[in-house]
């Protein structure tokens, strides 16, 4: 649905007057649009002040610097509320843990940060290698097909199932709800809000029956029981439920699903990379980081400030809305060396804003790592090549910075 929708006009971003760029478009992200965009701004406005209809005052944070000093500082910049610029509406919010200021964001992360703990994770990594070796052996050698959905998504909605401990032949639904739920018209993942609302009903209906069966068991190491049984999330209303629960599958299907499709991607566009990668499979760990930094899934978070600051020389007033575009500082070259380059084995790779810090680092970003240090294992194992045959087709969202499509072709060892 998304390639007939018509794409905005995007202005020249090196000639356009300054006032005019848009970083509210929903095609920000195609061909990559958005890198000259942030590299006149962490030029000229490093703190971009613009006026979005019906919303207002949005101020846009783009340097290393600055993100970081309003990431770390919970009490001048708050996530209550929403971490998105939109507020949530009235009569149909999603109250979720990331968008809560400490006491009650830790006493909830709390609940459920157990699931990647490092046991957890050694038990994880022999399954999710199972899989993925399921996922690649079936494959067609030679044919164009979409990584995306056949590699990509597979790979992680399985991992989401076994988080949630969720019925695994319907796992797709939690690829749809995660889709759904930071989708909105321009997007062409649905036609309405009424329609999102219904499908996010839905997907309350699903969880609210695994629930009442997990409340009633003993604890276990679901995602659900955890949220059942704990001490701070088991008085939780419907709407918060789903919140966290929307947390939760977006944290763990957008983000990892579009740094697997990026890695083939970005191997592709840079092949020296990808045969210093074949020449020695031990660059894997620190290509893992340096994926995610390149890609940048989620590409900014919001916070709202508490009270009046200066932030880079610029005055915001008490109650304004800010946005971190990590998207941007993950190419600041005054921090990161080469910052336009993908270098697998780049020093100090762990330098990135992708997975946030402060007391909002994501909680699953050795999960995501993991998932894929593995999978890049078993490619290498598998495929003497993957070759990218056609330009991506990209999520029409400037806050998820995904691919809806990657043709490409195996060839296998």
């Amino acid at each position: 649905m998304s390639e007939v929708l018509a794409k905005p006009e995007r202005p020249d971003p090196e000639t356009v007057a300054l006032s005019d760029l848009d970083l509210m478009l929903p095609n920000l992200f195609h061909d990559d649009y958005h890198v000259k965009v942030f590299e006149r701004l962490r030029e000229e406005a490093p703190v971009f002040r613009q006026e979005v209809e019906e919303l207002g005052t949005v101020w846009n944070v783009t340097k290393y610097q600055d993100i970081m000093a309003v990431d770390t500082d919970h009490e001048t910049y708050s996530s209550e509320g929403s971490i998105v610029v939109t507020d949530q509406e009235e009569d149909f919010p999603l109250p979720m843990f990331i968008a809560m200021d400490p006491p009650r964001h830790d006493a909830q992360r709390r609940e459920v940060n157990g699931v990647v703990a490092p046991r957890n994770l050694a038990m994880m990594e022999e399954t999710i290698r199972s899989r993925v070796q399921g996922i690649l052996a079936e494959l067609p050698e030679g044919e164009t097909f979409n990584w995306v959905d056949t590699v990509s998504i597979e790979l992680t909605t399985q991992m989401l199932a076994t988080l949630f401990d969720f019925p695994f032949e319907d796992r797709r639904k939690l690829t749809r709800w995660s889709d759904v739920a930071t989708a909105d018209e321009a997007s062409g993942i649905v036609d309405s809000e009424e329609q999102r609302r219904e499908e996010l009903a839905e997907c309350l209906g699903y969880f609210t029956e695994l629930w009442n069966q997990r409340v009633n068991e003993p604890p276990r190491g679901d995602l659900v029981s955890m949220l059942a049984h704990g001490e701070s999330t088991k008085n939780m209303d419907p709407m918060e439920y789903l919140g966290n629960l929307i947390l939760l599958i977006v944290g763990g299907n957008d983000t990892t699903r579009n740094s697997i499709s990026g890695g083939v991607r970005f191997l592709n566009q840079f092949p020296d990379e990808y045969q210093k990668l074949k020449a020695n499979p031990g660059l894997i760990p620190n290509m893992v980081p340096e994926i995610i930094r390149y890609q940048t899934p989620l590409a900014y978070m919001r916070r709202t400030t508490t009270q009046d600051v200066v932030l880079a020389g610029q005055k915001i007033p008490k109650g304004d809305r800010v946005l971190m575009w990590y998207v941007s500082g993950n190419r600041d070259s005054s921090v990161i060396e080469q910052a336009d380059r993908f270098w697998i084995d780049r020093p100090k790779a762990r330098q990135q804003l992708s997975f946030g810090f402060g007391i909002h680092r994501c909680m699953g970003n050795r999960l995501a790592e993991m998932q894929l240090r593995v999978l890049w294992e078993e490619i290498l194992k598998q495929f003497e090549w993957i070759e990218v045959v056609g330009s991506p087709t990209h999520v029409n969202s400037n806050f998820v910075k995904g691919y809806a499509d990657l043709p490409v072709v195996v060839r296998r060892r």
